[in-house]
């Protein structure tokens, strides 16, 4: 379970006129992002995205929602509303709806064609309602207006939800950028407006919660980009989110100016930037643009590449070509731009990149030493500036790690909120707003599910520890041939590891030791096959421990003939 709440039990019945919130991600992580509203009986979902693993997950490719919560309520589910296009907010929107295919999707018209263009390649049509700024619609009995929030991606919609039990407002990732590349700027107006009917509830983005003042704007960037073109004499590199079309766009506009073609790398970010292009939200100058077959026919001083990787990703473009697995090849001179902030969890893999990188002689280009990335979210002052004009009556902080929600909560109570009426809760908590006051009241099953391959949710905790200690540890199997009438050994022990030791010499010593304990058995009356085995690890366990403090994973088999 991804909360410490023993104390919890499930939630009672939600009273009438309640309105339940159940986060199932987003809460204690940054990521994974799904909050499930409940009322009348119905349901409404406001985004489903995905978490990305960290180095004790190995072999995981991504993490969902728990989904167990809803899913034999699928069909009260009234619709998805998607605030934004990142895949943290739309990346496990595929894997519900291949539980239930036909849930509307709600979202700005950018969001959609994103999330379109990934369920395409899950093989899934989906039924969507495009929404703007400004726009009402009825969802069941869910009274949604959507607002314009300012974010690192375009048409990002906080939503207002409307029901009996009062007006609740969840901002989706936002910041309040106050000269944005696309001038579309937070709507400050719609927020008062909806402040001057009584907000009940007011969800809101925490990630950058700890950081004093006001988020940097991002057209702070372009003189930094420009001044790293020119001073680039081979090729330029560039690694950012495949969703990041402000950041692209302004790659764009400095590889024009300073006459280098521009060429995509990577499957979701021609995906990503030939939607983006398509709607209108990528201004891209004619002739700009070459496929990436034709970089041979251009001198490097000419080149631009624009690929995914920026997290470190193993599989990514920038991860393969540091690790010269991709056929793009890093030569003295380049230049690597790092174009985004490290999510938290991802440090080890991007400064091993890096170090990839730098060491076929690139010159890396990253946040900690220039202002190459500035953040989509809201910095305390901007979340201050929020509180005072909401004046909500309940504050619930979202999205983001504990201390960032704490944080958050802190800064609700310095505006006027009152502390008990910011709940900080994690994922799987239930929260009911009744009659004006939100409360937690109890809990449900909500754990992380992973993606491994094809396999969604096979791979369990137990699983991942054996993986970390093969990884870790290393691993012995040691087989034995006992006779099945006299309990003795007729054959072995033969003893082979893996990632522990190359000699098998060093086991000669364990080999007596599992004789002699055998023999023990045989001598006392202990034949069941499982007991034996279970000797033999043992054995050999306390043997490794002693001699080298290690933990291998020791698989003992015990044939009877």
């Amino acid at each position: 379970m991804s909360h410490p709440h023993p104390e919890l039990g499930p939630p009672p019945e939600l009273p009438a006129g309640g309105l339940r919130v159940v986060a199932l991600g987003g809460l204690g992580e940054v990521g994974r992002n799904m909050t499930v509203f409940e009322y009348a009986g119905r349901l409404l979902v406001v985004d489903c995205g995905v978490l990305f693993p960290e180095d004790f997950q190995p072999g995981i490719d991504l993490i969902l929602p728990d989904f167990e919560y809803i899913r034999d309520r699928l069909d009260l589910v009234d619709a998805i509303v998607l605030t934004h296009g990142h895949e943290d907010h739309i990346g496990a929107v595929p894997y519900l709806l291949r539980e239930k295919a036909d849930i509307p999707l709600i979202g700005s018209r950018l969001t959609l064609a994103m999330i379109e263009a990934k369920l395409q390649e899950h093989r899934i049509k989906p039924y969507t309602l495009e929404v703007k700024e400004g726009q009402r619609e009825q969802l069941g009995p869910f009274d949604c207006e959507f607002v314009a929030v300012n974010h690192s991606i375009p048409d990002a919609l906080a939503v207002a939800i409307r029901t009996g039990a009062g007006l609740t407002i969840h901002t989706g990732d936002f910041k309040m950028d106050q000269l944005p590349l696309d001038h579309r700027l937070t709507d400050l107006r719609a927020f008062a407006r909806l402040a001057d009917e009584g907000v009940d509830l007011l969800l809101s983005d925490s990630t950058n919660a700890e950081v004093a003042g006001f988020t940097t704007p991002e057209r702070d960037i372009a003189p930094v980009l420009d001044r790293v073109f020119h001073e680039a004499q081979r090729r330029v590199i560039v690694a950012c989110f495949a969703s990041h079309v402000h950041r692209v766009q302004q790659i764009l506009d400095t590889a024009q100016r300073h006459g280098r073609k521009v060429a995509f790398v990577g499957r979701s970010m021609v995906r990503n930037m030939g939607v983006a292009r398509d709607l209108g939200y990528l201004r891209v100058p004619g002739g700009l643009l070459v496929d990436v077959k034709q970089l041979d026919d251009l001198p490097d001083d000419q080149i631009v590449l624009v690929c995914t990787g920026s997290q470190g990703e193993p599989m990514s473009a920038l991860s393969r070509i540091a690790n010269r697995d991709h056929f793009i090849r890093i030569g003295e001179g380049d230049t690597v731009i790092l174009a985004s902030s490290l999510i938290p969890g991802n440090e080890n893999s991007v400064y091993r990149v890096i170090n990839g990188l730098s060491r076929w002689g690139a010159n890396v280009v990253h946040k900690g030493n220039a202002l190459v990335h500035v953040s989509g979210h809201a910095s305390a002052g901007e979340l201050l500036y929020l509180y005072n004009v909401v004046r909500p009556s309940n504050v619930m902080p979202v999205h983001g790690e504990w201390r960032h929600m704490r944080a958050n909560a802190d800064l609700a109570v310095l505006t006027g909120v009152a502390r008990d009426r910011t709940v900080l809760a994690e994922d799987g908590v239930v929260v009911d707003l009744v009659e004006g006051r939100a409360r937690i009241t109890g809990k449900v099953p909500c754990g992380y599910v992973y993606v491994d391959g094809s396999s969604v949710g096979d791979v369990t905790e137990a699983s991942l520890k054996d993986r970390r200690i093969l990884r870790d540890e290393g691993f012995i199997s040691i087989v034995v041939v006992a006779d099945s009438v006299t309990g003795k050994i007729a054959g072995g022990p033969e003893i082979h590891a893996r990632g522990f030791a190359e000699d098998d010499s060093v086991f000669d010593e364990l080999r007596t030791l599992i004789e002699q304990a055998l023999d023990v058995a045989a001598s006392e009356g202990i034949g069941d096959n499982h007991q034996l085995q279970q000797l033999v690890r043992r054995t050999a366990g306390k043997w490794v421990s002693d001699r080298y403090r290690r933990r291998p994973m020791i698989i003992p088999l015990v044939v009877e003939v």
